[in-house]
């Protein structure tokens, strides 16, 4: 999964063949972004925010999430 941090668009999942492309509001300062992402993809699945835990890339753009569902 991709993550664009600090966008107009979020927040905002697009998906695009294999892959996710997530648009966040929140700027990549002290883990604003992470818990955007995190928001986002929780109300993308519809479960809760809890259920939606970054495994890899916590200070990357390209992210390993788990989402359970």
């Amino acid at each position: 999964m991709r993550v664009k941090p600090g966008s107009r668009k979020g927040p905002l999942v697009e998906a695009s063949g294999d892959e996710l492309t997530v648009y966040v509001r929140e700027r990549a300062v002290d883990g604003a972004a992470n818990e955007g992402v995190e928001r986002t993809l929780a109300d993308h699945f519809g479960v809760r925010a809890r259920d939606v835990s970054i495994v890899s890339g916590h200070t990357a753009r390209i992210k390993r999430v788990e989402v359970d569902l």
